[in-house]
């Protein structure tokens, strides 16, 4: 199983009113994880996007918090893939304590693969073999 590890420090612009992180950061973050995970199995979303007209749209997305982030916390963000289908695939992430290894955050997005070709009329449809094939080796 392929791992990819996002190392952050909480900054004074990731927090609410109260001092902790303001939830939709957490989301932000997700996001921007699940792209670099991406890119460390070798998809291509902007190439995928261009050449095929191919995209992976986020359909769901999910978040327990378990405890705050703060400000100047060292944070770790694990995000590996969890289940396949045939038209979606489901990206899991870990946000936790540098210092403690705690998870602060566990959360998933799911994206259906969405056939671009008429932009006026996007559409599910099911991932073709050669991406089912870079999902497969990253599990």
């Amino acid at each position: 199983m392929i791992e990819n590890k996002v190392e952050k420090k909480i900054m004074w612009g990731d927090l609410d009113p109260l001092g902790i992180v303001f939830y939709p950061r957490y989301y932000e973050w997700i996001d921007g994880c699940s792209h670099l995970f991406f890119e460390r199995i070798s998809f291509d979303l902007i190439g995928f996007w261009k050449d095929r007209q191919i995209g992976f749209s986020l359909i769901e997305t999910f978040a327990n918090y378990f405890s705050p982030g703060w400000y100047k916390q060292d944070i770790v963000i694990l995000t590996r893939l969890g289940k396949l289908q045939r038209k979606a695939v489901t990206i899991h992430h870990n946000i936790m304590d540098k210092a403690s290894g705690k998870v602060m955050v566990r959360g998933y997005e799911k994206r259906v693969c969405m056939d671009a070709r008429d932009p006026n009329n996007f559409k599910a449809m099911e991932i073709p073999d050669d991406l089912c094939r870079l999902f497969r080796q990253a599990m």
